[in-house]
């Protein structure tokens, strides 16, 4: 019959390291309304991402530091904010980020509307709407973009070598 045999160099579970603790989902009632969508969240900027398929839809934001800018952050572009603003009144530009006109847009938590409106957004989330939703990653339009065309006369003009590059015979 083998005897069973014990590992004298493991350590019982009681003496392993301590695990770190997770902290707190900050406004975990908007993950509840999107279960239907199975979102998933990524730590991100000290917050909590949420992605819905390959697209970063909110950041849920609840810290102690620049207290203004907690709340649900929506990932939009500026040619929706308007349009945003109509269904959401108390909604800004994020703060801590240092511009006064970012893409991101915030519901306060300390709007006295703040449960109403995320729960509001959820639903446009959940709708499908086109105003909530970026690719990370995807190209985005911006003032350099009309510069390019002018860099590229110039690197075409003065440039003796082809953008693209043939593959060595």
């Amino acid at each position: 019959m083998a005897k069973s045999r014990r590992n004298p160099l493991s350590l019982p579970m009681e003496d392993s390291l301590p695990l770190k603790q997770r902290k707190p989902v900050p406004h975990a009632f908007v993950l509840d309304a999107l279960a239907p969508l199975s979102p998933y969240t990524r730590p991100m900027f000290g917050c909590l991402a949420v992605y819905v398929k390959d697209k970063i839809v909110l950041i849920l934001r609840d810290r102690p530091k620049n207290t203004s800018d907690n709340g649900v952050w929506l990932a939009t572009t500026r040619e929706h904010h308007d349009s945003l603003r109509r269904e959401f009144p108390n909604m800004r530009s994020i703060q801590v980020l240092g511009k006064l006109v970012t893409g991101w847009q915030v519901l306060p938590a300390d709007a006295a509307d703040f449960e109403a409106a995320a729960q509001r957004a959820c639903d446009l989330v959940l709708s499908g709407d086109a105003r909530i939703g970026k690719v990370p990653g995807a190209p985005r339009a911006s003032a350099s973009e009309s510069k390019k065309p002018a860099e590229s006369m110039k690197r075409s003009k003065g440039s003796k070598t082809s953008p693209k590059r043939r593959a060595r015979p």
